[in-house]
């Protein structure tokens, strides 16, 4: 199985970001709980957090710290919130 193809990442606001995905799937998902652990932990200062970027290469967002999420968990994450806000 392949990766979902993230094509965009985007901060709205505190721990949340906006993520869109190749097929279709997109969402802001909170990344808050996710800040725990020696890789993560220096992204709870707000400023620091918003230093992620788009790499097209690893197919996720990263930090200058060395933290990313595999894309298969943002996608999830994205898909579940999809999912919540269908009526």
């Amino acid at each position: 199985m392949t990766s979902p193809k993230l094509i965009a990442a985007t901060h709205e606001s505190g721990y949340k970001i906006h993520v869109v995905f190749a097929d279709g799937v997109e969402g802001t998902i909170d990344l808050e709980s996710e800040l725990w652990g020696e890789v993560f932990e220096p992204l709870r200062e707000a400023e620091r957090f918003r230093e992620f970027r788009l790499d097209m290469e690893l197919n996720t967002i990263v930090w200058p710290t060395g933290a990313d999420f595999a894309p298969e968990f943002l996608h999830e994450r994205a898909l579940s919130k999809a999912e919540v806000a269908r009526p």
